[in-house]
């Protein structure tokens, strides 16, 4: 691409490539690793069928990335040559079939399969996830359709590195990987060191249990990465890039590997892009799945070829990274901000959000919630906003206890702090943290005991092991909650538990270690009268500790129909015909076997 002049030209003949056609419908069928999972293939292949067997002319159809509803997927939206937008969800095949006959054959929309888009979306403001499940992926026109590749037009052309880097400055961007540092900084700190070989790397090992917003938008919008890290490139000086993205994200993987070589194809990577004399080229590193590789310097030794372990800072990367080489590392969220903060400049974005957090933020909700999917807000939202508002509340009219953000980084956040308005800052002050956006809720019937058993024993799984506060520290601690959750523990247990938790946040090497302790101690913070439950009176409040569950059989309820007996494998219930039933505590497996085995509720357990 040789000027903004050539660009906007090709942007007007896609437009009118486009209207050339005539009054056409458009059909957008989520092909994101949900959908497709959810059985979007078979449905797409039945649209196309349909639409070939019905001989219908005027109807474009194409895959798109994830919308963030994943509870309705598969998704098919229809866009009539009106402009009007009809989401049709929870499809198959045979519904698809009678879509295309009765609204696309006949222009009459289906209200039976279809929801409001708008009202859905409407608690939402989509800058990350602006192209998100509308463009095809693979489409670059779609993507240039839509202004893409305008900001790295207007940052060759009519800004210096300079001036690129105080507008990233001054819209306030912090790094939406974990640990917020500003974006602006990090890049003004690489420009600054001395060297001619300079890289930019985009961090896309997502790797926190739950989390799917970077692959989402890798896989619905992988220009906007591209885009981003070519402007990176100019910012600081670096010609050279790479996306580091877990080999467990195949979708990701070939929608990104397809998007460099199109960008290649239209001139926005290369030489010479847009005439200004910059060369930029990126390529593909694949991870192995390794958590610690989302460290930014296990992360870039990986790159190097080496063993993906943690490296002391300082130095710092953007002064000694890839290959000892200034380097500029940034997560897919990060990016995909940037070039509408360059397009609409710093003012447009910082007014967004809160205080010093500006923008917004996108989670991923999971757990105990009945919307399931991607939410973005401007940062400032409250947890009840996002659980509520957008996640449809907790299912089946159970009470919320708490949400985990940031993932095993993270903290859980109870009840009690519903209301706050979810910032850097604030999450930190209550022991929890924003990471990448981990949004993980849980209700009533969760131990918040087993919950940081859960996690802690991920990150020891996890733990590359080359620094001992990590490696054994973390060890050590899961071997006391498990003491705890099995009716071993003792109440100094609990005070093992927090010396150890800060020894290894005070002493580990890298962020994740130092962050590891941060779900036991906020769950002692804000349940620690569960823990005592447990060491204390020996019972887990929730039920869910099955050495600690004590399984019954009210004897007014049992009507001695025996159903119970026989699946019960350690062979602890007794009784027979006019004599209830009973349990035997000193054989019993609490396997729980014989609970669905009872047809009159007989049966609980304490």
């Amino acid at each position: 691409m040789d000027s903004l002049e050539q660009l906007e030209s090709l942007r007007n003949n896609i437009a009118a490539n486009a209207e050339a056609g005539g009054a056409v419908s458009r059909v957008l069928v989520g092909m994101a690793t949900c959908g497709m999972a959810s059985g979007a293939g078979p449905v797409m292949k039945a649209i196309s069928d349909e639409i070939a067997k019905r001989g219908i002319g005027n109807v474009k159809i194409s895959q798109t990335g994830c919308v963030g509803v994943c509870h309705l997927e598969p998704i098919v939206d229809i866009y009539d040559p009106d402009g009007r937008r009809t989401m049709y969800v929870h499809m198959d095949p045979e519904k698809a079939v009678r879509v295309v006959d009765e609204h696309l054959l006949n222009s009459r929309p289906m209200e039976a399969y279809s929801v409001n888009a708008g009202d859905i979306l409407s608690k939402q403001l989509r800058i990350v996830l602006r192209n998100c499940g509308v463009i095809d992926p693979d489409a670059i026109e779609d993507y240039i359709a839509r202004n893409g590749y305008s900001a790295l037009g207007k940052a060759l052309l009519r800004m210096t590195p300079e001036n690129v880097i105080e507008e990233v400055k001054k819209s306030g961007i912090k790094g939406r990987g974990g640990a917020g540092f500003p974006t602006g900084m990090k890049w003004q700190f690489a420009a600054n060191s001395p060297g001619d070989v300079k890289y930019v790397v985009c961090n896309a090992d997502e790797g926190d249990p739950g989390a799917f917003m970077d692959r989402s938008v890798l896989e619905g919008d992988p220009h906007s990465v591209i885009e981003a890290m070519a402007i990176a490139g100019y910012a600081i000086g670096a010609r050279r890039g790479f996306i580091y993205v877990r080999a467990e994200y195949p979708v990701a993987v070939k929608r990104l590997g397809t998007a460099i070589e199109r960008a290649k194809g239209y001139g926005f990577l290369g030489r010479d892009i847009f005439g200004s004399g910059f060369d930029f080229d990126l390529e593909l590193r694949l991870g192995a799945g390794a958590f610690v590789c989302g460290e930014e310097t296990a992360l870039m030794t990986s790159i190097e070829g080496s063993r993906g372990e943690p490296r002391p800072r300082p130095p710092f990367p953007a002064v000694k990274g890839v290959f000892a080489k200034p380097t500029v590392l940034n997560n897919v969220e990060t990016y995909a901000n940037i070039p509408l903060i360059i397009d609409k400049g710093a003012d447009w974005f910082n007014k967004i959000g809160m205080g010093n957090s500006t923008g917004t933020k996108v989670f991923a909700m999971g757990g105990k919630i009945n919307n399931t999917g991607l939410a973005e807000v401007p940062i400032g939202t409250t947890i009840r906003e996002i659980i509520y508002g957008i996640g449809g509340g907790v299912p089946n009219g159970r009470a919320f206890k708490a949400v985990q953000t940031g993932g095993p980084s993270g903290g859980c956040i109870p009840a009690s702090e519903l209301d706050l308005k979810i910032d850097y800052d604030s999450l930190k002050v209550i022991g929890s943290m924003m990471g990448s956006g981990g949004f993980i809720v849980m209700d009533q019937d969760n131990c918040m005991v087993d919950i940081a058993k859960f996690f802690l024993g991920f990150t020891v799984d996890e733990s590359c092991g080359k620094c001992p506060p990590c490696r054994v520290g973390t060890k050590r601690m899961l071997e006391i909650l498990n003491r705890i959750t099995e009716g071993l523990g003792e109440p100094e247990d609990i005070d093992k538990l927090e010396k150890l938790a800060m020894s290894i946040k005070a002493a580990s090497l890298c962020g994740l270690g130092q962050t590891a302790p941060n779900p036991v101690l906020s769950t002692l913070k804000y349940f620690r009268g569960e823990y005592m439950a447990h060491v204390v009176d020996k019972k887990c409040p929730a039920g869910i500790c099955k050495s600690l569950r004590a399984y019954v059989i009210d004897s007014e309820k049992c009507k001695s129909c025996g159903l119970c007996k026989p699946v019960c494998p350690a062979h602890a219930i007794s009784g027979g015909k006019k004599i209830a039933y009973a349990i035997d505590a000193k054989f019993c497996e609490k396997c729980g076997a014989c609970v669905p085995a009872c047809r009159f509720n007989a049966i609980s357990y304490r």
